[in-house]
């Protein structure tokens, strides 16, 4: 499998190849199959990608996958789709998921404002997360930050009503940022006065929690559709 792309001028993140285990490769061909979504299949269809009608929750930029298969097996009353471009992270995912027979969970490797455009229907959306996205630390690649007005009004036009949008960073100059733009939404509530608590549906991942031993903040983000 190679990730589907149209071309933008303007990309959050960097392909790197990495490099993938043996069972990492291997998922692509025993379990792509059952967990695999494609941005060219268009329009999703929740029922027939899941065989069920429940609440659906969107992530992006799970990484390796760990948080997200936790989050699946712990909530099992919903569905859970990913979007990941790097493959070593999409293959130890379903790798995982096809090892502990998670049904909830599928999988796209692409884009995300193209799934988004393209796959998601407006207003299907129970639960967004962002975990911590690049940050493009240098000021002059702010630009390239995913959290931008035009993408999070696209991810709001996505959330039913009640939907809750949920972010999370252990940089404090994207914080503020998230939470600028995000109040700046007219669709959107922010549940607290400023930041939240990480709730505890997010797990706390081993870099976290390292980066808590630290010293280091994280900041977390919890805003409501209106």
């Amino acid at each position: 499998m190679k990730p589907e792309f149209k071309p933008k001028s303007i990309r959050s993140f960097v392909i790197r190849a990495g490099r993938m285990t043996e069972g990492q490769r291997s998922a692509f061909d025993e379990h792509w199959a059952t967990y695999g979504l494609s941005l060219f299949d268009g329009l999703l269809d929740p029922v027939k990608a899941f065989g069920n009608d429940q609440p659906l929750v969107l992530e992006v930029g799970f990484g390796m996958g760990d948080s997200l298969l936790a989050m699946a097996q712990a909530e099992p009353h919903l569905n859970f789709i990913g979007i990941e471009v790097h493959p070593p992270g999409v293959g130890r995912l379903i790798n995982n998921a096809a090892k502990e027979n998670v049904t909830n969970l599928r999988v796209y490797m692409a884009d995300a404002k193209d799934v988004l455009t393209d796959c998601i229907a407006e207003s299907s959306i129970a639960r967004f997360q962002l975990y911590f996205p690049d940050p493009w630390h240098k000021k002059k690649h702010h630009k390239r930050r995913i959290v931008q007005p035009e993408f999070v009004a696209l991810v709001a036009s996505k959330l039913g009503k009640g939907g809750l949008l949920h972010m999370a960073t252990d940089w404090q100059n994207y914080a503020e940022q998230m939470l600028e733009v995000l109040s700046a939404e007219p669709s959107l509530r922010n549940t607290e006065n400023d930041f939240a608590p990480r709730p505890e549906f997010r797990p706390k991942t081993k870099f976290e929690a390292r980066g808590e031993r630290l010293g280091h903040g994280v900041w977390d983000l919890l805003f409501e559709k209106i």
